[in-house]
């Protein structure tokens, strides 16, 4: 496709890229009237909001427009299962300047498309503005599906914590990408394309989770969200938590200790959860720690002593992260 956004016109651009998408059987009405419609079987609806802004949660030169908008959907979707919920369906709000190129629009939309079918979900409407800055905010909505929502309040003392997906390689990649390389490749792809387990949430739900979330300011920070929530303290075993060879030698390399990555490092939105002790949990989950009584503040210990460097803080002087009400 030749030419910018400006030249399309909004009503032009919003038919490229509607034209792409798909749907799936819960969408009863998509795009093109005043709102969408989306089946709620459950009669509750779990509804999740991110933003990301060009020059701080992306850049053009590390990431293509369809990596921008895998990344978009996962981090929203991601926030979807972590409540123990299935994914439906997102809308997109896109600011962008009129000189932008019009193919840059229309990656993201197949980007944000492919990756809601990943999930299971579709695109279902949304809204586009010029701006200075390219801004992607999206709405995830998820089904419950008959389960009880997992919050970050039930932890108890006793439950085991457990953990499914990648820790530690965006923030790699990040590393990676700031020296000016692009190799390890798949560490580089991990920020680029972060890949959830969206199955694990619902799974971990039925499993009987007490607590969950996923891991997109950092281990230590997420869990410390189920601290607080649950007035528990939480214990990591270091021993218990694997760092591939790969991310070591990208640790010697840049003179950072990988476990840093691994505790700190936010945007790969794995699943972590609490379970009663009891439960048999599948081969795909990592048990890392327990959960304590707290001795004084709720807080997330390692190996028995507080971690000392927080995670991401989006007001802070690291803020890439997202922080949800």
């Amino acid at each position: 496709m030749k030419g910018t956004v400006g030249e399309l016109g909004e009503f032009g651009l919003i038919r490229e890229l509607t034209s792409r998408l798909t749907s799936t059987p819960a969408v009863r009405i998509g795009p093109g009237d005043d709102a969408a419609v989306v089946t709620a079987p459950d009669r509750r609806v779990v509804a999740s909001t991110d933003i990301l802004l060009e020059g701080r949660h992306f850049r053009r030169d590390w990431s293509t427009a369809y990596d921008v908008g895998r990344k978009a959907a996962a981090q929203n979707l991601a926030d979807i299962a972590a409540m123990g919920a299935v994914p439906t369906a997102i809308l997109l709000g896109l600011v962008v300047p009129a000189e932008l190129p019009a193919t840059w629009a229309t990656e993201l939309m197949d980007g944000l498309r492919d990756e809601c079918q990943v999930a299971g979900a579709a695109v279902v409407g949304g809204d586009v503005v010029r701006g200075d800055t390219i801004t992607v905010a999206i709405t995830a909505l998820g089904d419950l599906r008959n389960q009880e929502p997992v919050t970050r309040a039930g932890a108890q003392p006793g439950d085991v914590v457990a953990v499914t997906g990648w820790l530690g390689w965006s923030a790699a990649g990040h590393a990676v990408l700031t020296r000016g390389f692009r190799s390890p490749r798949a560490f580089v792809e991990a920020h680029r394309r972060p890949e959830p387990p969206y199955h694990a949430g619902p799974a971990a739900a039925g499993l009987g989770a007490t607590a969950m979330t996923d891991v997109s300011d950092g281990l230590v920070a997420d869990l410390g969200h189920i601290a607080e929530a649950s007035k528990v303290r939480i214990d990591l075993r270091s021993a218990g938590i694997d760092i591939p060879s790969q991310m070591s030698d990208i640790g010697t390399a840049v003179g950072v200790d990988p476990m840093q990555w691994v505790l700190n490092g936010g945007e790969d939105h794995a699943i972590v959860a609490t379970f009663p002790p009891d439960v048999k949990l599948p081969a795909r989950w990592k048990v890392i720690g327990e959960v304590l009584h707290p001795s004084a503040l709720p807080q997330v210990t390692v190996d028995g002593a507080p971690w000392v460097k927080a995670g991401w803080d989006h007001f802070g002087d690291n803020g890439d992260a997202d922080a949800h009400l």
